[in-house]
Formats: C-alpha cells, sequence, structure tokens
C-alpha cells in the first residue's frame, strides 16, 4: 500500500478484519496474541472462543476496538471498507494486504511472518504452497468456465481476481476476460459466453445443488458444479490445501 506502518515487536494484541488472515495468524502459533476477529472468521472455531468479535469485515464495532487496545490491526484493501480502515488506522497501526495473485499471497505470509516475530514460520509455509502449486499439472486444453460468487444479482469473478489467477493455473479460461473484478453479469450474458462449465462457489453466496438447475437452464450444454469457496479465495495458510484440491477438479473432469 506504499506506506509505513509503525508496529511495537513482537505485537501482543492483534486484531485480524480478514478471515483468511486470522486463520493464518493461529496458524503461525500467534493465537494467544489475536485479541479481535470478525463475524466470519470461522477458522479455526476456537477463533470466536479466545478473540473478541469486533464486527463484520465491512462494519467495524470502533468501541469494542477501542477497548481491546490493538498494537496491530490486519485489514484487507478488498475485503475491509475505506472509511473504516482510514478511521482505524488515525489511532492504531493498521497493516493493509492487497492480493490478486498467488504471488502476492505468499509475499502477504511472509511479511505477515515478518511483523509479528514468526518469520521463519512463514518462509516455510509459503515455501510448501508455492511447491504444492509449481506441482500442479493443469488441465491438457483450457476449460472455458465462469465462476459465480453471487446470485440476485449474478455476480462473477472476472479479471484481476485471486479466483483468477487460481482459474488459470488450474488450466480454466475465465470466458469473462472483457470484464474486471467481480461484476454483475445478466443470463443473456452468460448464454453468449458458453462456458464448458460454471463453477458455483459455497461463499460468499451460499450456492448449493439446489441452484444446478437454474443454471442448467441458462446453459444447457454446460457442465454446472458446486466448488469450495475458501480454497479458491482464501489467500493465506489455507492455500496448503487448494492445489491438491483445484487438481481434483481437473483429475474429476
Amino acid at each position: 500500500m506504499n506506506r509505513r506502518v509503525a508496529v511495537p515487536f513482537p505485537p501482543k494484541r492483534i486484531i485480524s478484519l480478514v478471515p483468511s488472515q486470522t486463520e493464518l495468524l493461529f496458524d503461525l502459533g500467534l493465537g494467544e496474541r489475536v485479541v479481535g476477529v470478525t463475524k466470519f472468521c470461522v477458522h479455526p472455531t476456537k477463533a470466536h472462543k479466545t478473540a473478541a468479535v469486533v464486527g463484520g469485515t465491512k462494519n467495524f464495532d470502533f468501541e469494542k476496538i477501542k477497548t481491546l487496545k490493538p498494537d496491530l490491526i490486519l485489514g484487507n484493501k478488498e475485503e475491509n471498507y475505506q472509511d473504516g480502515i482510514e478511521q482505524l488506522a488515525a489511532k492504531y497501526p493498521v497493516w493493509l494486504s492487497d492480493i490478486s495473485t498467488l504471488d502476492e499471497a505468499l509475499d502477504m505470509i511472509r511479511r505477515v511472518g515478518l511483523i509479528t516475530g514468526r518469520k521463519e514460520k512463514a518462509i516455510a509455509l509459503a515455501t510448501e504452497i508455492a511447491a504444492s502449486f509449481a506441482s500442479l499439472k493443469t488441465a491438457l486444453e483450457p476449460i472455458s468456465a465462469a465462476y459465480f460468487i453471487w446470485r440476485k444479482p449474478y455476480m462473477i469473478a472476472a479479471t484481476s481476481t485471486f479466483i483468477d489467477d487460481l482459474l488459470l493455473r488450474t488450466g480454466f479460461r475465465n470466458v469473462f476476460t472483457n470484464l474486471a473484478r467481480y461484476p454483475e453479469v445478466t443470463a443473456e450474458q452468460l448464454t453468449a459466453a458458453a462456458p464448458q462449465q460454471i463453477l458455483l462457489s459455497s461463499e460468499p453466496y451460499p450456492f448449493s445443488e439446489k441452484h444446478v438447475a437454474e443454471f442448467q437452464s441458462i446453459c444447457p450444454a454446460a457442465q454446472i458444479r458446486i466448488v469450495d469457496g475458501e480454497l479458491f479465495s482464501w489467500y493465506g495458510s489455507r492455500l496448503l490445501h487448494s492445489a491438491a484440491y483445484l487438481r481434483s477438479l481437473i483429475s474429476a473432469d
């Protein structure tokens, strides 16, 4: 983010405003230092028992955060909201990640390890994740696909997103390369794009088998699949399991 953030070393009272980074902190052995998390920080399950819930990713409880007296707050440019982050940054050390590729995710892991005193463990974790993706064999022929994250309105993950980067690494070709970020699309646009596969993410919208017929009626020739949104979009330590999962999607095709 091109900002200098002064953080006491090592920070002892950490608030995480990003679910995937919360899980990362615990996996780096920092659970006892995490004093605040969001209601969406569901991994590990003990996070909500050992840390206070300070709202959602886009609506912070400023008064509760004040009582927690954090010496480090971890956020993310995309998942959090600018006004809230600016209010917090005026009072506390706020470190923001900005991630749209696997390489940026690995850099984030190493940096979080550095500023929290877990440098070696974070480097080892990033190295293991990188190796798992290096051995990922992509589809023999590119598979055209559309990745849906929301319903009513339909929203997809297009270019310049972390999801798109993982799709490309797996051998999928995003049919909405003409669009950026997370745009709304119509059924007519989906029909015209004619993807071979339509991937319905389990989050943030909870797509399930009951939605398959809806998309099958729009693209009768497409294969409709429910996919694990966490393994496609969580860019912390959960990436340890992503490459194997992505490999299974191709081998099961």
